[in-house]
């Protein structure tokens, strides 16, 4: 897929509209949350009340009407227990909220991170191909699993909780604002040098960010190339060489991370030295009223609390600084899959009986190297119902003109056809139904063997999978344990590559489509088994087979054949 590098600096106005239209799926998770932290900030406030009244009755500083001989007053008694029982209710209350909260975090989180990731991958599977891949498999799985996650978790959490400590907040310092102004305005007169350092900080925090995302996703990669091609390595006896080029990544994502740390350590230890000093005057300052006696035991309590209640979201806001940086890093990562051009949507046009190929003129050369010329004014014409073998050295183009049957690229010029008796289409995304195309190597997928088989059609019954296993000589599915329902694991793991790739001809001919393509599809096979096979597809001349193959013993069953060199 053609993707820009990742060092695009796309605005933070970009991400945030991006971030935006992203966030459809998870609003509800947002607008929940966003409930739950008012409420909680609301209880909150109501706890320091609550407390300072507690107190001040305690002290006998509020409601005491008498002075007793013994013992507590019956009033002072009744309003001791009302403030208790209003201090009790508050806390069930943080208690219930908590529950609430992370109810909506575990199972809608969970739901809107499937939905973007399937909105994702949608996206990747409906692109068009470009026939060279600028991004590793692996950092795509990166992308669709870590950078999906931040972005739900920023926009169906982070952002919610930022509204409700700014609330929080603003609800502390209008409080401590009516017990002392001086106080409050102490408090808060550091917060326009914070918000500038912190500008400071995101513009560096992003940038160390981005690295440390682009080395992790190398890890990852080097991590999926080393299982997936296990045997290989092993054959080449080569594990040392790949566990230390794995540890070579491993170094240079370590002195990112430990580069990224030492700005975050720094920062934060700034802006905690900031909020100690901020506590410290708050604390001087009500102690010295307490004694003048001009604040009560409660009031100096409220007063510690409240100034908590400011820092304490002004902390979390510094936090919420990375996670900002995180969000515009995975968003840049995620927004780089919407460069890819889609493939036009158009319904099917599914052609009656067999249908043929035809290339007119046709040119063609990748993007990337434009002189490098693959065909030059080729036309050929397979005719319905006929076999072609189409032949040539490694490298020639036989691959680039299955894919220009197959729509999954078009030529500079000159045009592909796919055509009946009646009508002419010219090959599309929509055209791809009258087409059975069953790739090099081997191609099955993990799960069961019922399940390979059923992305031909989904809608097979258990009649005509068998009878495909039966044209694709895959008769050993019967003497399996489990038949067709036997499990096999990531690319055919405990069958034959024979096996594997008989199988992947039967899931192919499950496709009720009159024109197929065969790329080296019986490389794997012995002679007798490629016979039989190949006399079963050809029998009765249903179909209009294009079989790619180096060896010249299928020419014997077809009609003509091209050879193919540059």
């Amino acid at each position: 897929m053609k993707i820009k590098s990742l060092h695009t600096n796309i605005s933070i106005r970009s991400i945030l509209r991006w971030l935006w239209r992203s966030s459809a799926d998870n609003r509800l998770q947002a607008v929940l949350n966003t409930v739950i932290g008012l409420l909680e900030t609301v209880v909150s406030l109501a706890s320091v009340w609550a407390m300072k009244n507690a107190i001040d009755i305690a002290s006998q500083q509020v409601g005491l009407q008498e002075q007793p001989v013994g013992g507590i007053p019956q009033s002072l008694r009744n309003d001791l227990l009302w403030a208790i029982a209003i201090m009790a209710g508050l806390i069930l209350s943080t208690f219930a909220l908590r529950v609430a909260s992370v109810w909506v975090r575990n199972i809608l989180g969970i739901k809107a991170q499937n939905r973007m990731q399937q909105r994702m991958l949608s996206r990747i599977l409906h692109s068009q191909y470009q026939g060279r891949d600028a991004l590793h498999s692996g950092d795509v799985l990166n992308r669709l699993e870590q950078d999906v996650a931040t972005v739900v978790n920023f926009v169906a959490e982070t952002l919610p909780d930022m509204l409700s400590v700014f609330t929080l907040f603003l609800g502390a310092f209008c409080y401590l604002f009516m017990l002392d102004y001086r106080l409050a305005l102490a408090i808060v007169v550091l917060f326009p040098l914070f918000l500038l350092l912190s500008r400071l900080y995101v513009g560096r925090m992003r940038q160390l960010n981005r690295d440390v995302r682009e080395s992790d996703s190398m890890v990852q990669s080097i991590l999926q190339d080393s299982v997936q091609n296990r045997v290989l390595v092993k054959a080449l006896e080569s594990e040392d060489s790949l566990v230390d080029r794995l540890d070579d990544e491993h170094r240079i994502l370590r002195k990112k991370v430990v580069k990224k740390t030492y700005f975050s350590v720094f920062s934060n230890v700034v802006v905690s030295m900031g909020f100690a000093s901020g506590y410290l005057v708050a604390f001087g300052w009500s102690a010295f009223r307490l004694a003048a006696g001009t604040l009560t035991y409660g009031g100096m309590t409220a007063f510690l609390q409240l100034v908590n209640r400011i820092q304490g979201p002004a902390r979390n806001l510094a936090r919420m600084v990375p996670k900002f940086v995180s969000v515009f890093t995975a968003a840049e990562r995620l927004m780089m899959f919407e460069d890819i051009p889609m493939e036009e949507e158009k319904a099917p046009q599914l052609l009656e009986g067999r249908c043929g190929v035809e290339f007119r003129d046709v040119s063609f050369a990748y993007a990337d190297e434009p002189d490098k010329v693959i065909f030059s004014h080729f036309s050929f014409n397979f005719r319905p119902g006929t076999c072609t073998a189409i032949m040539g050295r490694t490298g020639a183009g036989k691959t680039t003109l299955i894919r220009m049957i197959l729509a999954l690229l078009s030529p500079v010029s000159g045009n592909v056809y796919i055509y009946n008796k009646v009508e002419r289409k010219e090959a599309s995304p929509s055209t791809r139904c009258n087409i059975i195309y069953v790739p090099q190597g081997n191609t099955l997928l993990s799960g069961t063997i019922r399940d390979n088989l059923l992305l031909g059609n989904v809608d097979a019954t258990e009649a005509e999978m068998y009878e495909a296993l039966r044209m694709a000589c895959a008769d050993f599915v019967d003497a399996l344990p489990d038949g067709i329902d036997t499990i096999v694991t990531e690319n055919g793991g405990g069958l034959s590559e024979g096996q594997a790739q008989r199988l992947c001809i039967a899931r192919a001919l499950l496709r009720k489509s009159s024109l197929m393509i065969l790329d080296e599809a019986t490389s794997a096979l012995d002679e007798g088994t490629e016979r039989q096979l190949l006399k079963n597809l050809f029998e009765n001349r249903s179909r209009t087979v294009i079989f790619i193959t180096h060896r010249p013993a299928v020419l014997k069953y077809c009609d003509a054949h091209v050879e193919i060199d540059r």
